[in-house]
């Protein structure tokens, strides 16, 4: 069973083609309010949010997994991310929403090692931290009156923010700071790559090194290092988590989304997800689609839908 599920610029707006340029800061409460608190499932194809829960208390859906928010957090919700949001009457903050790619761009050429924080999604508490609102008084300052240069001093706002985030989140794991500026960033950056281009082709760890131009050795503990994990658990998660979006929104048996995974045997990729995610594809399937459901209804936060059991990354 597969769900539609619309995508939108911003909520209730239809997408446009372009998203290079785009780039908006909005009241929660001047866009939800209307909508009687309550922000449906959907997608940004190509946009990602930053959300500031100044004040309230939400229930978010955030692709599979619904949880509750409290004030004060940010919620991080990048592209292609299937989510809702149930606002409490008494909510207010700050969403900005900006292109992806505009936004990686900028990032990829300053700190690298930023750019698996971008692709998933997350709510990160906050601390009274006033340097979060003092970066997006600044962006709303910025976009008050066209002025030269706004769309950079924008993207260098934003990526503050990221910056921001990470220092605050402890989402580095112990001793990878150091990389954060380095080469090895930069390796990461491309070792990611390679695993979106061929995670379907089902290659080896030699085959991946050999692409990076080191050992395997060297790949993994490359990737221990900056995203505490091994370089076989970056590949598998990225091929969990198409799996699951592929579950939920296709309409793809079991026996085809395993072979264009790159599975020839459906009851090895049975065991393969299975043991990542602790249920079996078609158990999940059925449990992340009754959670979107759920999604529509206001009431407590049912349980989380099962999620890679491995160790997870910056990204």
């Amino acid at each position: 069973m597969a769900t539609v599920i619309p995508n939108y610029s911003l909520y209730g707006e239809p997408s446009e083609l372009s998203w290079d340029n785009f780039f908006n800061l909005e009241w929660i409460s001047q866009r939800s309010k209307k909508h009687n608190w309550k922000i449906h499932p959907h997608v940004h194809e190509n946009l990602i949010q930053v959300l500031f829960i100044q004040r309230g208390n939400v229930d978010v859906l955030l692709n599979y997994s619904k949880q509750s928010a409290r004030s004060p957090c940010l919620i991080l919700v990048p592209a292609q991310t299937v989510h809702s949001l149930h606002y409490t009457s008494d909510t207010e903050g700050l969403t900005v929403t900006i292109s992806q790619k505009a936004l990686e761009s900028m990032i990829h050429l300053l700190i690298p090692n930023l750019l698996p924080l971008m692709r998933e999604p997350r709510i990160i508490p906050l601390n009274g931290d006033e340097r979060v609102l003092q970066l997006y008084m600044a962006i709303e300052q910025e976009l008050s009156a066209p002025a030269l240069g706004q769309q950079a001093m924008c993207l260098s706002l934003v990526t503050a923010l990221f910056i921001q985030i990470l220092r605050i989140s402890n989402i580095l794991p112990k001793n990878s700071q150091q990389a954060l500026f380095s080469r090895k960033a930069e390796q990461i950056d491309k070792f990611l790559k390679i695993v979106e281009q061929k995670f379907r082709m089902r290659l080896t760890i030699d085959d991946y090194a050999n692409k990076m131009g080191m050992t395997p050795g060297h790949l993994s503990r490359l990737c221990r290092l900056a995203l505490g994990m091994s370089s076989l658990d970056v590949i598998n998660m990225r091929v969990i988590q198409e799996a699951q979006r592929e579950l939920v929104y296709t309409s793809k048996t079991i026996k085809q989304l395993a072979a264009s995974l790159g599975f020839t045997d459906e009851a090895y990729f049975t065991r393969f997800f299975r043991k990542h995610v602790g249920v079996s594809p078609k158990k999940f399937r059925s449990l992340a689609i009754e959670q979107i459901f759920q999604a529509e209804e206001a009431g407590p936060v049912g349980c989380p839908i099962p999620s890679p059991q491995v160790p997870e990354p910056i990204s």
